[in-house]
Parts: C-alpha cells; structure tokens; sequence
C-alpha cells in the first residue's frame, strides 16, 4: 500500500479514535460534571501541572524520535522502552515524596493522597509508549483506536457508577487509573511487540540527542499550558479553578481533537518526504488550509453558542465559566497554525529549532501570564489570545527557514478563511438575541451560522468546499481530484 493511501487509512481510522473515544469521553465528562461540583475538578486541576511535567519527563521525546527516525531497529524501540519504565519509577518516587509540599502549597490536605494515587498513572502509561509509536510508525490507527474506546468505556463506566454513588473527587481519580490501565493492555495486545532484554547506550544517545529537544520543547509548553491551573488554584480558590478548568477544557475539546487527528497522522508521512521539498511544502499546505477551513468556524461559532452550551450540557451552575470559555474559543482557533509549523520542524530533523522558538516563546508567555493575574479571570484568559498570536510569529520566523513558507504567504492563505468565519460569528451572536430557550439558540445559531458559512464558501470558490463535495460522490474522485493536483497546492 503507497504511503498516500496508507495516510488516507489513517486519517479515516484516527478519525474514529478521536471521535468516537473522545466523543464518548465528552459525554461521560458532561455526566459527571452534573454530579460533581466545580470543588471537585478544582482539586485534580491542581495537579495538573505536576503530572504533565512527569509525563513529558517520562516520554522524554522519545516516542518522537523512534517515528523520526528511518532507520530504527528492535534495539531502539526495547532501548526507550527500558529507559521509559525505569523513568517513570524514579519520577513517581519523587512525586511520592513530594506530595505533601504540593497539598501544604494548595492548603488542601487531601492533595497529599490524591497525589500518590494519580501518580501511578505515569508508570502504567510507561508501559504502552512504545507500543503505541510503534503502531503510529506503521501508520495503524485502527488498533490504537480499538484500545482507546474500550479503555475509555471502561473508565468511563466506572466513573458514572462512583460518582452517582458519591465519591466525589476519587470518581475523577478511578476513572483515570482505570482508563490508563486498560489502554496499556489493549495496546500490548494490539501492538504484537514485546521488548527485548537489551539496552543500547549507542541507540540511547541518538534517540536522546533528537529527542532532548523535543523534551524540552515540551515541557516548556507544558509548564506554561499547565501554570494557568497553578496560578489560578493559588491566587483564587478552587471554585474559581474549577470555572477554569471546565471552560478551558470545552474550548479545546474540538481543537485539540481535530489537530491530533491531523498532527498524528501527518508527521511520520512528513517524516517520509522530509528530503522531498515539493512533496513536503505541498502536504504542509494542504493539511495547514484544511485544517483552518474547519476549526476557524467551528471555534468562532462555539464561542457565540456558549452561553446556551454551558447551560445545556453543564447547567446553569457553570455559568461563570460562559465568558472565560469564549475568550479560550479565539485563543485555540489558532492551534492549528502553530502545530502544523512547529510539526514541519520535527520532521525536517531540525528539533533545535523548535527548542529555540520554544524558549522564546515562552519567554512572552509568561510575562504575559504574570503580568494578568492582577487583572482578574477575564484577563487572565485575554492572555491566552495574545499569546496564540505571538506564538504564531515565532514559530513561522523558525518554520520558514526549512520550508519558504513565511507570515505574508501563510496570511494570504489563511485571511479570506478567518474573514468569512467572522462574518458567521457576528450572524450568530445577532440570531440567537432572538430566542429565549437554549436549546432554541444553540439549534438556530448552529444551522444559521453552517449554511451562512458554506454559502460564503461556494460563493468564495474556496477549494475546500469543492473537495468535500468530491468527498461525498467517492473515493474515485478524490483520488482523480489528488492526481490532478499532486504537483501543486490545493490553494
């Protein structure tokens, strides 16, 4: 099978991992919520930034460097492997240890137990890492989609029962554990590869010098991404943090989602073609214009649906959130952007430039982080749209070194898409002041908002609503549709 029609596959099979696992984790979520109080998810939020932290340390970029590189060999796959598991019992350790400095630093005594019993998701997700980028290598999403849906049945199913039955804070904490545990199995089963007893300190040094990189870049993002929930937590109370933790969490819900399906399946074929200029500038646009043509309105018009989404699915107890999650709809819409840039540097080998953004980036972020803290929640989340915009400066400055792909030319790609979203949002925001019912606003504003934009697409002659047409009459024209343009954009 050609690698265009093994990424077609896994496209199709990503898709149904995301969406079916994370639709279903959706609606567990949304139960659960209705139950628990924002107290509740104030407390696992609190730790979020520790266990991000643990977990990329665990990772170590190595996942990244083993689907990288081109040559890998049984060594190296049972080398990150030994080193992921024994990482992983170190870093618990410390994590054990530290937990009641955590729970004195929050004031929240139970922090302490919390702590050590989350941590344990670290060692157990240490044992599914390279299976599951060993199935990515390979470009078998089908599998990695099978155990993510059952694990996430499972926990979930868990979860509404401790819930109902009152367990609060520990419903959230079982359900992770449960899900992590059972997602390992299921990808040992699937995988078909078991490590070897054998640790190459010649294939440790070569991953690691790729992978460092990518680490560090991580974890830079991950500190910052995850500081919100520190800062929050500390500066308010976990009410508050709760509010946070939820609207943040639906804001990147359909982003986060989408860029995934796309990331995953696009980096080991950018991997593939990275000596290939043409091929490589040529998937890069294709996948960074589709992906904008989709989430610019889809996160717009979820910013303009808030209000009516937050009292559907969360109930009117949540409505403090409604704000704050419109401010992070504008601040995500960005994400694909920034992801797909920062993805052409991975595959192009050069992970020093993504470091060096990395740093720089961040440098502006917590700056303006710390200085609106002061300022209260509002603009607090005002910061994550500033930042998306400096972020996306950097990244290119970096991205168009490998590719000749700078801010002028990803603009005029990018700007009739962000008008025509736009102009679909001010529709919504207009339409809905005319219903009174939620359920009538959210319905109206949706399907208003989705032929509004599908009109000014066609009328626009954007290319994508041409090969989504293409789409529904068959695989035959895509694949004419993809020969005809195979030597050029699809812009």
């Amino acid at each position: 099978m050609s690698i265009e029609k093994q990424a077609i596959k896994g496209v199709l099979w990503n898709s149904v991992e995301r969406f079916s696992t994370q639709g279903i984790q959706f609606v567990l979520t949304i139960v659960i919520a209705r139950i628990l109080s924002p107290n509740d998810y104030g407390l696992v939020a609190m730790l979020s930034i520790f266990l991000s932290i643990a977990q990329t340390l665990v990772d170590s970029g190595f996942a990244n460097a083993l689907i990288q590189k081109n040559n890998r060999t049984d060594t190296d796959y049972s080398t990150t492997f030994h080193f992921n598991l024994v990482i992983s019992l170190l870093i618990y350790l410390v994590l054990y240890f530290t937990a009641p400095l955590i729970a004195r630093f929050y004031d929240q005594p139970l922090l302490t137990l919390i702590t050590r019993v989350l941590g344990l998701t670290l060692i157990i997700n240490s044992f599914s890492i390279v299976q599951q980028a060993h199935l990515t290598v390979l470009l078998d999403f089908k599998k990695q989609a099978f155990a993510s849906l059952l694990s996430v049945i499972i926990g979930g199913g868990v979860g509404i029962w401790m819930a109902y039955h009152g367990y609060g804070v520990w419903t959230l904490v079982w359900q992770t554990l449960i899900s992590a545990t059972f997602n390992s199995i299921f990808l040992w089963i699937y995988a078909h590869w078991t490590p070897r007893w054998i640790f190459s300190w010649r294939s440790f040094h070569e991953l690691f010098s790729f992978g460092s990189k990518i680490m560090l870049s991580a974890m830079l993002h991950t500190i910052y991404t995850n500081m919100y929930s520190l800062v929050v937590g500390k500066a308010f109370n976990a009410a508050t943090l709760g509010y946070f933790n939820r609207a943040y969490t639906l804001g990147q819900f359909p982003v986060q989602n989408f860029s995934n399906i796309v990331l995953k399946v696009i980096y080991p074929i950018q991997c593939h073609y990275q000596n290939d200029n043409e091929k490589f500038n040529y998937i890069f646009i294709n996948y960074l214009r589709l992906s904008c043509f989709i989430l610019f309105p889809l996160m717009i018009s979820f910013a303009a649906l808030a209000k009516p989404i937050v009292i559907i699915l969360l109930t009117d107890k949540w409505l403090p959130a409604v704000p704050l999650l419109q401010i992070i709809c504008i601040a995500q819409m960005w994400d694909p952007v920034m992801k797909i840039n920062a993805s052409a540097l991975d595959a192009k080998g050069r992970s020093d430039y993504r470091l060096y953004s990395e740093i720089l980036k961040k440098i502006v972020a917590f700056g303006i982080l710390f200085l609106s803290i002061p300022l209260g929640m509002k603009a607090i989340c005002g910061g994550l749209v500033l930042y998306a915009f400096a972020d996306m400066a950097i990244i290119i400055s970096y991205s168009r070194k490998v590719m000749n792909r700078g801010y002028r030319w990803q603009a005029g790609v990018l700007l009739p898409l962000l008008l025509a979203s736009i102009s679909m949002g001010g529709l919504i925001f207009w339409i809905i002041r005319y219903f009174d019912s939620p359920w009538q606003q959210l319905v109206f504003g949706f399907f208003i908002g989705l032929f509004f934009y599908i009109g000014v697409s066609y009328f626009c002659k954007f290319s994508e609503i041409h090969y989504f047409y293409l789409l529904l009459k068959g695989k035959k024209k895509i694949d004419e549709y993809n020969e005809d343009h195979e030597k050029g954009d699809l812009v």
